[in-house]
């Protein structure tokens, strides 16, 4: 029997997660994947003198062209995780971990009382050259060395 479509979307979804927790824990910063239909985020990090960190967990498969990954701006989180899986040219795994300010002052959005006025977006080809500094963030640096 073939795998349904939103069975493969969500096990791949789960399993992104699972590898952001743990990519976290193995840099010391102790995380873990929460229930299913938690709200707005479904990995908690706990850095060492810090508050817990909600994170926000999105991921693609490698695209070039017009292929976006997106957030929506009523969500509620401190961090955005973006895993672009490998595909097409990409051949490697590849993890971003940005402040929630910075996504958000960095993405694209659409026009005020638009149907998508909440969607916060880059192209999936982009994400790389704009969040360089934050790629393997694992210990949640809010400002990477070198980062203007």
């Amino acid at each position: 029997m073939q795998p349904r479509k939103n069975d493969t979307t969500k096990e791949m979804a789960d399993a992104c997660e699972m590898l952001v927790a743990a990519e976290l824990t193995l840099a010391g910063v102790p995380s873990l994947r929460l229930p299913d239909l938690w709200p707005s985020y479904y990995v908690i990090a706990q850095p060492l003198g810090r508050e817990p960190q909600r994170i926000s967990v999105k991921s693609r498969t490698f695209k070039p062209g017009p292929v976006y990954i997106s957030y929506n701006e009523t969500d509620v989180f401190d961090w955005l995780a973006i895993v672009i899986l490998p595909g097409n040219t990409e051949t490697r795994r590849r993890l971003f971990l940005i402040p929630r300010t910075l996504a958000g002052a960095k993405a694209r959005r659409d026009k005020p009382l638009s149907k998508t006025e909440n969607e916060r977006y880059w192209r999936i080809d982009e994400v790389s050259k704009i969040f360089a500094k934050f790629e393997n963030n694992f210990t949640l640096q809010e400002i990477p060395r070198g980062w203007r």
